[in-house]
């Protein structure tokens, strides 16, 4: 190949950007190497859902281990929450949930969002040690006690609603001050009926809580059977539901009008931390269309105030994922029709980072990771004469130890420490090139132990920094090799 050039490259957010679960009390984590290769691309942040009641009795077995009970016919039914056990905290183990799964998430160039459910009466010293827990996870987000107004979960049969609320305040402060790398995320219920001057559910006990986060957010699924799994949703049933989009999505909008004006008119984000449509409900057909009914709505309304979506889940042992848990083997995904129009839909460039090129680069070259919402890399002109028969970059010497994120032609590929070749040909068997072009091979390095280094510099809560020393060696061939 002749000379390659490279520019430096800045990455930022999306339009609406968009997240994903993986895990929770339907289903077990999924390997971020496996949901790339499925997805194409990784996501903004991927959510991970865990309880910490630290002070009960079984603690730290997952509630429906430790209190298993016949009598049970609804899924929070438990003396505490049943999601996986946080592990952390006072006295606890960062080698293992949930944080070998954030890290497993940042190396391959994603943010974090720990969505954990906790018990409100607990001490500040039990928050504090949570929040030295994420120091070095760099821009990661938490979302503290979700559905605040619901009644279901645990928290909020230990106390009021107002001190539900109050927890917020004592645990965002909390935050703050010894993890300002990590955003806080609140979600709480919202405007139900379109009446004029309608209030937002127990606006008056989350008013402080809504000044106090960083991010709004409620949970809606579009359907949901809430039943599951303890009976089958059927015409008739009382245990499910199905609801208008256009009508979810105008709530949203006047819940965020709402809580825009509980703030003083200033906006702060506005997300789903939790959206789908229930298959148990829907089908898996319709399930797919009303996904992409909402993101019709979010791409042409044209006051861009909806910020991002989080997909639940990935795969999921009901029907609430992109993939469904094979019944003989909890291992195996079975594929619905949700994900290819799922991986359509985040492939779009409204729900995709922004790049911006900047001049040419110089090597070597300091990159830095501040997050998958700000990060500098670099990109590697290519000429592709006709569709390629081999794609591949190689990565000699140092290169070879460094962990990457690669893009090209809108397809993102994860190069781990120690491997010494990425075939890319994977990026033209869904979209062949029908013509002679030009395409940016893009390279980022997020931290390969998944977490920043205190050692690089006063920053580094919010950036890691790798130097690139050259360029990987390209291989581009347009003919089969034939003997």
């Amino acid at each position: 190949m002749n000379e390659l050039k490279a520019y430096n490259l800045h990455m930022g957010p999306a339009m609406c950007a968009v997240d994903l679960s993986d895990g929770s009390e339907r289903g077990l984590y999924v390997d971020q190497d496996y949901i790339l290769r499925k997805l194409g691309r990784p996501h903004r942040a991927v959510n991970l859902m865990y309880c910490y009641y630290p002070l009960d009795k079984g603690w730290p077995g997952r509630a429906s281990v430790v209190h298993a009970n016949p009598d049970v016919k609804f899924a929070w039914d438990f003396p505490y929450d049943d999601y996986f056990t946080y592990k952390g905290g006072i006295g606890g183990d960062l080698s293992d949930e949930p944080f070998k799964f954030m890290r497993d998430v940042r190396r391959h160039g994603q943010d974090v969002i720990l969505t954990l459910t906790a018990d409100p009466n607990l001490t500040d010293d039990y928050l504090i040690a949570v929040a030295k827990d994420l120091r070095t996870f760099g821009r990661m987000f938490i979302r503290i006690n979700h559905e605040a107004t619901g009644n279901w979960f645990s928290f909020t049969k230990r106390t009021t609603y107002q001190g539900v609320a109050d927890f917020f305040v004592r645990f965002n402060r909390i935050i703050k001050q010894y993890a300002p790398n990590v955003t806080t995320i609140l979600c709480a219920g919202g405007i139900e009926k379109p009446e004029e001057g309608a209030q937002i559910e127990m606006e008056r006990e989350f008013t402080e809580a809504f000044k106090a986060t960083d991010i709004w957010s409620i949970d809606k699924y579009l359907a949901l059977h809430w039943g599951w799994p303890y009976d089958v949703a059927e015409k008739g049933g009382t245990t499910h539901a199905r609801s208008d989009v256009k009508e979810v999505y105008e709530f949203t909008r006047l819940t965020f009008e709402r809580l825009k004006k509980i703030n003083g008119g200033v906006a702060k984000p506005m997300v789903m931390s939790e959206l789908n449509a229930d298959a148990d409900v829907t089908g898996p057909y319709d399930q797919a269309a009303m996904m992409r009914e909402f993101a019709e709505l979010v791409k042409n309304d044209p006051g861009h105030w909806f910020k991002a979506f989080t997909m639940y889940q990935f795969r999921d042992d009901g029907r609430l994922g992109l993939e469904i848990t094979d019944p003989n083997n909890q291992n195996v995904g079975i594929e619905q029709p949700l994900l290819k129009e799922y991986k359509d839909i985040i492939h779009e460039d409204f729900f995709s980072p922004e790049m911006t090129m900047l001049g040419e680069v110089n090597l070597p070259v300091k990159l830095r990771w501040g997050g998958s919402e700000d990060a500098e890399g670099i990109a590697i002109a290519l000429h592709f004469e006709k569709n390629p028969h081999f794609a591949e970059a190689y990565f000699d010497g140092e290169l070879e130890n460094m962990n990457l994120m690669l893009e090209l032609g809108g397809t993102w590929f994860y190069k781990a420490p120690g491997v010494k070749c990425i075939d890319m040909m994977s990026a033209f068997f869904e979209k062949p090139v029908t013509e002679a072009c030009d395409l940016t091979l893009k390279i980022f390095a997020p931290p390969a132990s998944g977490e920043n280094d205190p050692a690089q510099g006063d920053d580094w809560q919010t950036n890691y920094y790798t130097t690139l020393p050259a360029l990987p060696r390209i291989r581009l061939e347009f003919e089969p090799i034939i003997p």
